[in-house]
């Protein structure tokens, strides 16, 4: 059995512990308010936007070509993988990036097995797996959520979209975590590039409109891809960061309670021990006695 100072040591340090844990809940749950204000804002946007795209994909009259719709063999893959920069968050990277090997394994496993797939991390803790795992990681945006804004994000995808018209790649995956609520976080693995047009038998009647372009078809349609894009990005790190807090509050939460179930159990072994070790010398002295007396 523990000595008393060592029981005595172990509950000061559960204690600690619980309040740290407590503090980064509310720490959390703090930026989770915010990065969900965030998401919420950005979603409508983000959907309109996409709408208007593939409406006015819909109702021109030619398909306009960009390097962006480039369909090529997938030799060279890109996998961009959103985590988190630090830990403390439950399974929430371990689930992204189990998520990325598992569609390597069944998508690209003969292009990984060449060395052809490369990881573009958004998160520290992505770049740190991959790294060990033995894949090419670009970590030129891993310290993203550091300085998480808009500008930050639209570098991103620039650079992603360069590197897919220039040929560096034949395609691109995009694998996050969705905010569904403070418990619960989906994953998505969703093609990033090449765009694919829309199946023109699945649209509806109402998209079949002759429209009129102001400035020219071309010059709309340039403009409204790459910026789809970069907020089809943005909208996956927002997503991301609030599932990011929503996972490491319910850990803390977790933890915490973890804490308080193990300092009963230390208290409950401390009065014990402290009970034997009173009884042990109640009968010592009676013991003692009893020898005084019987000399």
């Amino acid at each position: 059995m523990a000595s008393l100072k060592e029981v005595r040591n172990r509950i000061v340090s559960v204690n600690s512990t619980q309040q740290i844990t407590k503090a980064m809940k509310m720490v959390a749950a703090a930026k989770l308010r915010r990065a969900q204000d965030n998401i919420l804002q950005m979603r409508p946007y983000a959907q309109k936007l996409n709408e208007m795209l593939s409406t006015v994909s819909a109702g021109s009259e030619s398909s306009v070509e960009t390097p962006l719709k480039a369909v090529r063999a997938a030799e060279k893959i890109l996998i961009v993988v959103v985590t988190s920069d630090r830990g403390l968050c439950g399974a929430f990277n371990t689930n992204v990036v189990k998520a990325t090997l598992l569609l390597i394994e069944e998508k690209y496993a003969v292009q990984a097995a060449k060395g052809n797939v490369e990881i573009f991390a958004i998160g520290k803790k992505g770049a740190e797996s991959f790294t060990r795992k033995g894949y090419k990681v670009n970590t030129a945006f891993v310290d993203t959520f550091s300085r998480l804004n808009f500008v930050t994000v639209k570098s991103a995808a620039e650079q992603i979209m360069t590197a897919f018209a220039e040929g560096q790649y034949d395609v691109v995956d995009l694998v996050f975590n969705e905010f569904k609520n403070v418990a619960t976080q989906i994953i998505h693995t969703d093609p990033y590039l090449p765009i694919v047009s829309e199946d023109t038998s699945k649209k509806s009647k109402k998209t079949e409109v002759n429209y009129i372009f102001e400035p020219t078809e071309e010059e709309i349609m340039a403009e409204l891809i790459p910026k789809s894009l970069k907020i089809q990005l943005y909208r996956a790190v927002l997503e991301s960061n609030a599932s990011e807090q929503g996972a490491r509050m319910t850990a803390m939460d977790k933890a915490t309670e973890n804490a308080q179930e193990l300092l009963k159990e230390l208290k409950l072994i401390y009065n014990r021990t402290r009970q034997a070790a009173i009884t042990t010398e109640i009968l010592e002295i009676v013991g003692g006695a009893e020898a005084l007396k019987n000399s």
